[in-house]
């Protein structure tokens, strides 16, 4: 039977973006092996027919002795299942996975999801990490782009791919997250961020052009879900007591919320492509994202969203007033198009179907 092998960083990763892809090899007759941290869907993936190998990974930890750890054992884990090709998403699988794949001669695909915190923000570990993908990333069979930004920036600083092309995201379940009505309107303008709770996402930018439009403007309420780093549990407490924005915390199913509001933010630092504006644009919800790569792509400007510049509070608030001040038939009109933009360029069976043909081509040499 043919195996294939998963490496991720957190069983979110795999459950919620390519649980398509799962069972579409699933029903090819694959033997589907998933190695991540443990977590509740791990239990779901297990029970679709999934074969789960435990694996600890330290995903903001640059300890060499840790990393070397984590390139043994999934080298371990290759002698092990033999599998035909792996798959890896995020940073850590995909450089110490695609060098475990490259010693011991097993095809693999990868799949940059972003260029991270650590690349943006530390010109150190930024050289650090472009020296180990030259060399993770020379013999993997196809190099997956989330956008053509991130693209870009690996050519420019040379690391030499066998095969590379940009993808849709994780694309989007159209179904999953099914075209909503627009909310009825009740004289309130609800407006929702879905993310970690954390300074690269945007939102301390959020909590400024928030707290400035509720003074300005009347019945406007604000709401996010996601997890909360330690670092803001003290001030989301703080913040909801005075009323500025409500924390959901992380929740299982997001469409509902989606459903109820009528826009969705993401002030991001930066983004491989953005899933919960993929997300909010297939549920019809106009989109306010910062213009950066792995945002602008999800909206198109004044037709199903508003874009306004990163780290700068200012423009946000600007922005979020500019959408409170439209028609209501104008903000429905945003969610349609949204939707159509999202069947038109984001459907996930297009990422599905690019995996397939690359796993094909993989297997059939």
């Amino acid at each position: 039977m043919k195996r294939v092998l998963f490496l991720v960083n957190h069983h979110v990763v795999i459950y919620n973006f390519r649980r398509e892809l799962v069972e579409r090899l699933l029903d090819d007759g694959y033997e589907v092996f998933v190695s991540s941290p443990y977590g509740k869907r791990i239990d779901d993936l297990v029970q679709m027919g999934c074969r789960y190998v435990e694996v600890n990974i330290d995903r903001h930890g640059i300890n060499p002795i840790d990393e070397f750890r984590l390139f043994r054992y999934y080298s371990e884990i290759l002698r092990d299942i033999q599998p035909n090709v792996v798959l890896t998403y995020t940073i850590k699988p995909n450089i110490y996975g695609s060098l475990a794949c490259k010693k011991l001669g097993i095809p693999s695909i990868a799949n940059v999801t972003g260029l991270g915190t650590a690349i943006e923000n530390s010109e150190i570990v930024r050289k650090i990490l472009i020296q180990l993908y030259r060399v993770a990333f020379s013999d993997v069979q196809c190099v997956f782009f989330q956008n053509k930004h991130n693209e870009r920036f690996f050519l420019d600083n040379r690391v030499n791919m066998r095969r590379h092309r940009v993808i849709p995201g994780s694309g989007v379940n159209l179904v999953q997250h099914c075209f909503e009505e627009y909310p009825a309107d009740d004289g309130i303008t609800r407006f929702l961020f879905i993310g970690r709770i954390m300074k690269d996402k945007g939102i301390e930018e959020l909590i400024d052009a928030a707290t400035v439009v509720l003074r300005r403007c009347k019945n406007i309420q604000f709401d996010a879900v996601g997890f909360c780093e330690e670092d803001y549990k003290d001030k989301a407490e703080e913040l909801e007591k005075l009323g500025v924005i409500k924390f959901h915390g992380v929740q299982d199913d997001v469409h509902e919320f989606i459903r109820n509001c009528n826009a969705v933010v993401l002030p991001s630092y930066h983004e491989g492509m953005a899933n919960a504006l993929l997300e909010a644009a297939s549920t019809g919800r106009p989109v306010l994202a910062s213009n950066i790569p792995g945002c602008m792509e999800t909206f198109d400007e004044g037709i199903s969203g508003f874009g306004f510049k990163p780290k700068d509070p200012q423009d946000l608030e600007s922005v979020l007033i500019k959408f409170i001040n439209l028609s209501y038939e104008q903000k429905r009109a945003m969610g349609i198009a949204g939707r159509r933009k999202m069947e038109k360029e984001f459907d996930r069976n297009i990422v599905v179907d690019a995996y397939l043909e690359e796993i094909s081509k993989i297997i059939n040499t």
